[in-house]
């Protein structure tokens, strides 16, 4: 089995520094900060889709990408002053290294953020990690990066399933053709991934291996 995981929401609690770093920019630009609750709901898409969510509506675009820039800046500086694993995901993973469960992380964050949240966390455990701006590989939900990391890994689709914490989450694994398993304490409640269609939603990081494995089973 392998298990490719979203970043943000699913294995790191990173919405603090991610509303700090928003909130900064937001500022430097003489604009209204946002409150955490909107940033979290904004967030899934990529930096670019969060930052035109926070600004005021109507702002023009060239200002809009000056904001994105001074996020960018000032995240990749604070990206890990508060980001820690949620509870109970380093033995999630140490119980998959054990298990010969393959991993990956997929994400789109900022692959350099990605890369260096992977190396500070995760390095240990999850094998490969990619993250937006990869060369000719589209932000999720295209499959693109699912797939860059089942090459990657050299793992066929029969055995991967794919775990998340959003919509987004649950349109990317649709799109790559895998089984989905959301979990409910990231930046998504159970009853919204309820009301998206989530088909298998677990609270709590012990029980991700044995979802999935009943979610590869009809499968197998």
């Amino acid at each position: 089995m392998t298990l490719i995981f979203d970043l943000d929401g699913t294995l790191l609690d990173t919405l603090r520094d991610l509303a700090t770093s928003v909130n900064h920019a937001l500022s430097a630009f003489g604009m209204p900060v946002r409150t955490t609750d909107q940033i979290r709901l904004a967030l899934g898409n990529g930096i670019e889709a969060l930052v035109a969510a926070s600004v005021p509506e109507g702002t023009p675009e060239a200002i809009t990408q000056r904001v994105l820039a001074s996020f960018r800046v000032h995240y990749l500086e604070h990206s890990r002053d508060t980001t820690a694993p949620y509870d109970g995901i380093t033995e999630l993973l140490q119980a998959c290294r054990e298990r010969g469960i393959r991993t990956a992380i997929v994400s789109n964050k900022l692959n350099a953020a990605v890369q260096e949240l992977h190396a500070a966390f995760f390095a240990q455990w999850i094998e490969v990690a990619f993250g937006e701006q990869q060369p000719h590989i589209r932000r999720k939900p295209a499959p693109d990066m699912v797939e860059a990391a089942m090459a990657a890994l050299g793992v066929d689709r029969s055995e991967c399933v794919y775990v998340g914490d959003s919509e987004v989450d649950l349109q990317t694994a649709q799109n790559a053709h895998l089984p989905c398993v959301s979990v409910s304490w990231g930046f998504r409640t159970r009853a919204f991934l309820e009301q998206a269609g989530a088909p298998c939603i677990v609270d709590s990081p012990e029980e991700v291996i044995p979802a999935a494995a009943s979610v590869l089973a009809p499968a197998l």
